[in-house]
């Protein structure tokens, strides 16, 4: 955990140097030649981002449980109500992806690349590292996709073009499927990669490569309502080797300066902008749910949540429990319960998965408890209630893995929000004064960021025009 510290301590001095190098003409220093990172460090600098990125609840950077209902605004509930632009959150999500992840990946296979390798060890762990710069650069882009629908991509990350086409959703998604499955194909256990400056999977390539077939089960499954026989094809050949039974990638916040966003925002910064939102609350308190103390902390002698868009005053609620506001609270970023939901909706769907639905469902909420730290009894009464069991929960598959599903993916909202559109459940609430964009519903996409409206004009009318508008209320092409 210290590796954090070390690289952002050497960025910082890196920073420095070059700064003060600038005022001293006696320096024998080339002016013609920047100062190189190295590649290791920009790769776990990507990474660090990417997880401050997906877990944050800081409403200028994104609002993703808040667009899954996992929670609500105290007093302030702009976002709540699906009020985007106020912020230019687009801009920044465009920021922190493009400028943040994206770029640095980049440079890092750029200096990868360069590296002499002298026998073939070093070469298959060179190669390992440039799949694990792929793998990362594949997660990226599928949030992206997830989140806007077509967005830059081919031409995206050129200095010299500030204007990039935008690409189709669809065309992304087929090639992201490709890089990742050449990544689990390529990747050589046997050898290293970047060990230690791996802040996610601290160099295990055994491990990436099952990171890297669970995201091609994620995104082929996705992909059922468009491409089904592509789809099948992807998981079936995947499932095999992705995560088993607690087995995830996360990113492990060592706390101190560098601190869980999550702790940041709810602790560090003594404000009280969040409570848990009636929507999940009210749900789990039906199902008699024993991860309702794991999750939030109790007011008085019940667990309440504050109307969704309404405000909600902090006391008069309960809270985030403490386990998330931990200051080294990890970002979990793919993990073993998601998989088993992605293969009960293949078994459903008619994929052959090696199980049938009511098992990967079982296997899902299983896995869910135990990462929760509920008691095996419980988890064996809240599986055997009649509106919990897979035979008997109320509705088709979709309202029994979609609910299930996004209960058990609580904090990350992005994959709440996301399994939410996919699914269509649980059912959500409507907050009394939507955004315009949203047309009284649930967000179907974030919009564009409202700078390429006037920097990259002609390529995001376009795109706009081709989804079918640059609005909250736009389906992606996956949304059917």
């Amino acid at each position: 955990m210290k590796k954090i510290h070390i690289i952002l301590l050497f960025l910082i001095g890196m920073s420095i140097t070059i700064s003060c190098t600038k005022n001293f003409d006696d320096f024998n220093t080339d002016k013609k030649r920047a100062v190189e990172v190295p590649g290791q460090f920009l790769f776990a600098n990507a990474q660090k981002a990417l997880a401050d990125q997906y877990s944050n609840t800081n409403v200028n950077r994104n609002n993703w449980k808040l667009f899954a209902q996992y929670w609500t605004e105290t007093t302030y509930t702009d976002e709540a109500n699906y009020d985007v632009v106020n912020r230019n959150i687009g801009n920044t999500l465009y920021r922190y992806y493009y400028r943040d992840i994206l770029l640095d990946l980049k440079e890092a296979r750029r200096l990868v690349n360069l590296e002499v390798t002298e026998g073939d060890a070093a070469a298959a762990t060179k190669q390992n590292k440039l799949y694990l710069i792929d793998l990362v650069e594949v997660y990226a882009y599928n949030q992206m996709v997830d989140i806007f629908g077509d967005i830059p991509y081919t031409e995206a990350l050129d200095i010299e073009n500030i204007s990039p086409v935008y690409d189709d959703a669809f065309a992304i998604y087929q090639d992201l499927l490709a890089r990742a499955k050449a990544a689990a194909d390529g990747l050589d256990a046997n050898n290293e990669s970047f060990g230690g400056d791996d802040l996610m999977m601290g160099g295990d390539v055994a491990m990436w490569k099952k990171f890297a077939n669970t995201l091609i089960v994620k995104m082929g499954i996705t992909l059922s309502t468009v491409d089904a026989a592509m789809a099948k094809s992807y998981v079936e050949g995947a499932y095999a080797n992705a995560f088993g039974p607690g087995e995830r990638c996360e990113f492990a916040y060592p706390g101190a300066a560098n601190s869980n966003p999550l702790f940041q925002d709810l602790i560090q910064s003594g404000r009280h902008d969040f409570v848990p939102a009636n929507t999940i609350v009210d749900l789990m308190n039906g199902l008699t749910d024993p991860r309702l103390p794991k999750y939030f902390e109790i007011n008085g002698d019940t667990y309440r949540g504050g109307v969704y868009g309404e405000s909600s005053a902090f006391s008069q609620y309960s809270h985030v429990c403490d386990r998330v506001q931990a200051e080294n609270y990890a970002a979990v970023m793919l993990d073993y319960t998601d998989l088993a939901f992605y293969l009960a909706e293949a078994a459903e769907r008619g994929f052959s998965v090696g199980g049938s639905a009511a098992t990967w469902y079982e296997n899902g909420v299983n896995s869910s408890m135990e990462y929760w730290e509920v008691d095996a009894a419980d988890a064996a009464a809240y599986l055997a209630q009649a509106n919990v069991a897979y035979a008997t929960a109320p509705g088709d598959w979709k309202q029994k893995i979609g609910t299930q599903a996004w209960l058990a993916f609580y904090v990350r909202g992005l994959e709440g929000w996301t399994s939410y559109r996919r699914l269509g459940y649980p059912v959500m609430n409507i907050p009394p004064s939507p955004a315009e964009s949203a047309n009284g519903a649930v967000p179907r996409r974030h919009t564009y960021a409202i700078n390429e409206q006037t920097l990259n004009k002609e390529n995001f009318t376009a795109a706009a025009a081709k989804i079918g508008g640059d609005e909250l209320s736009t389906n992606l092409f996956w949304d059917k």
